[in-house]
């Protein structure tokens, strides 16, 4: 089982700009001062694993949920007037000054929290003794930890709101003013190259991938170095801002903003390179999950996913996001990650077969129909036709704008119906773990660095890796591809691999293509939905076909939990890793309903015509025509503004940030403002 990380220590926070000269500054254990905090490793770990709840409580749901995970190609959200995905569809101008005010405040507390922990820890003779002698060791480990949890909140930052003020943690300051993105991030990469020869690998010193370990810091060098050498969206209202770093620029500059990447961008590939391979030459007990080892399943991708559904920590991850099952007495661990984003779920609050499931991040049309190819086992893991009645009963989603079973094809890698035994007392409160970074991630990232340095044969190799555990073997490995082809076809790797983990909308904005493939989409959901209101369906260049009726039924399988479908003519296996976990046996059996728990699906990949012979057939043997593609023709309008919308033309600069908060401008005499057309107050 997994160690959590979620102790919460009662001291003092220090916030952004002010004073924090009683900073862990107390007289008795509850509001401890430093000397107690640092009196043994075991004190220390206590007061850094505040960093984590806090980032776990007060950060990364959030400021991430509605808008990392659903602002692409790929993902979108599911209502249809929902201020929560303004980001996400590059309305940033719509958004209140003071929208994402906490998860902004509250990276700065950890940022705060770690760097006195680090100068706390520096201070010590053992860590002294340990880093003179070249020993790794407790001490060596938490003075790197505090650093990465440090450069890790930063770099939160950065992505999230730009250019931001840097370096006045626990200071008292009056003039301050805002710090070029690239010279933060040339601090970070300094400061992680420092620390990471001091930490341990995944799997020594019990470090596990619930805390930063050297492994991750090595990662976190190469992500963040891809990141400084990528494309992005800078600011050319602020004279001086960025030095003397020069730009390649595309588009159009707009909201005194530009779409550009620094010249110089191969010199931070080559740090990618560098620290990328590093990680995975210090993986410690980390691999990339490439057997299966289930009598019942054969899908090494889908075992990653389940074992955070087992409640352990997956041995693909670099670092989770740590939950407790049902929370603790005076804690919140919310598990906010699977009800947000997992399969959907129709059920009430409590007590549920299962609980409801709000399920934010709904799969485009065309990618789901037009960008697998067949026998890829990743496509059903990550995406289902079908959601959860509550009831214990299995129904399918529809394309109405809302939530639950409402808002269209769902994100599938997270689903109560597979924990062992599900929890059904409360929603938000599965306890189920979520990745930040895994492997296959690293390795693609290493794959994307090494096409844009020209070296194709590595490059391919990475991506085979990838696609070898996708297929089960090596007959769609790709060869011979070079330049922009490869490049492509990283992307294109990245998109489906890691679809729903918020990687997609980042991987656009460095590529330098958002804004081309943000026109692409629209255009081709127009093409579709134009061919769905001509002839009531349409072709995908793959051969897949969405129609807008199809024919479903009820129906009674022993085992109501499916997996992996190798017989794709089945209409109840097919599409694979769907059902429903048999709710009989469980502590809410009197919550079921009915006998026949799973859905029989015909037509969801082919065309069959409902006033037709083959559908008169099918009526005849129980099914029902059922609303499908027709519901996205009907609300045509919300899926217009729910995929990236505020993209008009390729020439767009994305305006991907979130407003600065009001105190901070205000107090800051003039010299920090937002940019990219965001309010000011």
């Amino acid at each position: 089982m997994k160690k959590i990380t979620n102790y919460i220590i009662v001291t003092a926070l220090c916030v952004l700009l002010t004073q924090c000269k009683d900073y862990l500054e107390t007289s008795s254990p509850s509001n401890t001062d430093d000397t107690f905090v640092t009196s043994t490793t075991s004190e220390t770990f206590k007061a850094l694993s505040w960093c984590y709840a806090n980032y776990r409580q007060n950060c990364a749901i959030s400021l991430y949920s509605w808008n990392d995970p659903v602002g692409s190609d790929a993902e979108m959200y599911p209502e249809a007037t929902s201020t929560n995905n303004l980001n996400a569809i590059m309305q940033s101008e719509a958004i209140t000054v003071d929208a994402l005010k906490d998860p902004f405040n509250n990276l700065y507390s950890n940022i705060a929290r770690a760097a006195k922990l680090a100068d706390i820890i520096a201070t010590k003779s053992e860590y002294q003794s340990d880093v003179a002698s070249g020993t790794v060791s407790d001490w060596t480990q938490l003075y790197g930890e505090a650093i990465t949890i440090k450069a890790f909140c930063y770099f939160n930052l950065v992505k999230h709101y730009g250019d931001v003020p840097y370096g006045y943690e626990n200071t008292y300051v009056e003039d301050y003013t805002l710090t070029s993105r690239f010279d933060i991030y040339d601090n970070l990469i300094a400061s992680l190259k420092q620390v990471e020869p001091l930490m341990y690998k995944i799997g020594e010193g019990s470090i596990t991938a619930e805390r930063f370990s050297r492994t991750f810091a090595d990662a976190l060098i190469g992500e963040i170095a891809l990141y400084a050498g990528g494309y992005q969206t800078i600011r050319t209202d602020v004279a001086g801002l960025y030095g003397t770093v020069q730009f390649t620029t595309k588009g159009k500059e707009e909201y005194g903003c530009k779409y550009a990447r620094r010249s110089d961008y191969l010199e931070y590939y080559k740090i990618a390179e560098q620290y990328l391979q590093t990680a995975i030459d210090n993986k410690g007990s980390v691999n990339l999950i490439t057997s299966d080892g289930r009598s019942y399943a054969n899908n090494p991708f889908q075992r990653h996913f389940q074992y955070m559904e087992d409640l352990q920590i997956s041995p693909e991850s670099l670092f989770e996001i740590g939950n407790i099952q049902g929370g603790q007495s005076g804690q919140t661990t919310t598990s906010d990650y699977p009800y947000n984003f997992g399969r959907p779920s129709n059920g009430g609050s409590s007590n549920a077969a299962p609980c409801k499931v709000f399920a934010s991040i709904r799969a485009i049309p065309t990618f789901y129909y037009g960008e697998y190819e067949d026998g890829d086992k990743r496509r059903d893991v990550s995406v289902t036709a079908t959601g959860s009645t509550g009831d214990g009963n299995e129904a399918m989603l529809d394309f109405k704008p809302g939530s639950k079973l409402d808002g269209g094809i769902s994100l599938n890698k997270w689903d109560d119906n597979r924990m062992n035994p599900p929890y059904s007392a409360a929603q938000r409160q599965s306890g189920i773990n979520y990745p930040v970074l895994r492997m296959a991630d690293v390795i693609l990232m290493l794959a994307e660095v090494k096409a844009e340095l020209g070296e194709n044969g590595d490059a391919i190799t990475l991506v085979n890796q990838i696609r070898e555990r996708a297929f089960g073997n090596s007959n769609h490995n790709i060869s011979g591809l070079s330049g922009e082809d490869l490049k492509e076809a990283i992307l294109q790797e990245r998109k489906l691999e890691l679809f729903g983990e918020g990687t997609r909308r980042w991987d656009l904005i460095r590529s330098g293509k958002f804004s081309e493939k943000a026109v692409a989409v629209r255009n081709e959901m127009t093409a579709m939905i134009n061919d769905l209101r001509s002839r009531g369906y349409h072709m995908f260049a793959n051969g897949n076909v969405i129609s807008n009726y199809i024919l479903t039924k009820s129906v009674k399988l022993d085992n109501p939990l499916t997996y992996d479908a190798p017989n794709t003519s089945d209409p109840v296996l097919y599409p694979g890793w769907r059902g429903q976990y048999n709710w009989s046996t469980s502590d809410v059996s009197s919550k079921v309903k009915g006998t026949n728990h799973n859905v029989a699906i015909k037509g969801l990949f082919s065309y069959i015509d409902p006033n037709g012979t083959e559908a008169a057939a099918l009526k005849a043997e129980g099914y029902t025509v059922t609303n499908w593609a027709i519901d996205i023709v009907n609300n045509a309008t919300s899926y217009d503004r729910n995929i990236l919308s505020g993209i008009k033309t390729t020439e767009d600069p994305p305006r991907y940030f979130f407003p600065i908060p009001f105190d901070t401008i205000n107090k800051s005499k003039g010299k920090v403002t937002n940019g990219y057309g965001l309010a000011q107050q």
